[in-house]
């Protein structure tokens, strides 16, 4: 069996593991309102997804 002769360091045990970083969310906005969203869901402002109304929103919230 494989045995390591010396002790990864730090660095590149860091370096190795570089591409495991997280990144932003992509986001884009709304096509009615305007309101950034997380793309492919339904609009949190306005209730709107692809053209139609899938939550209905009364004018209470809205303002």
């Amino acid at each position: 069996m494989a045995v390591p002769k010396r002790k990864t360091s730090k660095h590149r045990k860091r370096k190795r593991r570089s591409h495991l970083a997280l990144s932003a969310p992509g986001l884009s906005k709304c096509a009615r309102c305007g309101a950034t969203t997380k793309p492919h869901t339904v609009c949190d402002s306005c209730g709107h997804y692809r053209g139609s109304e899938v939550l209905p929103r009364s004018a209470d919230d809205l303002a």
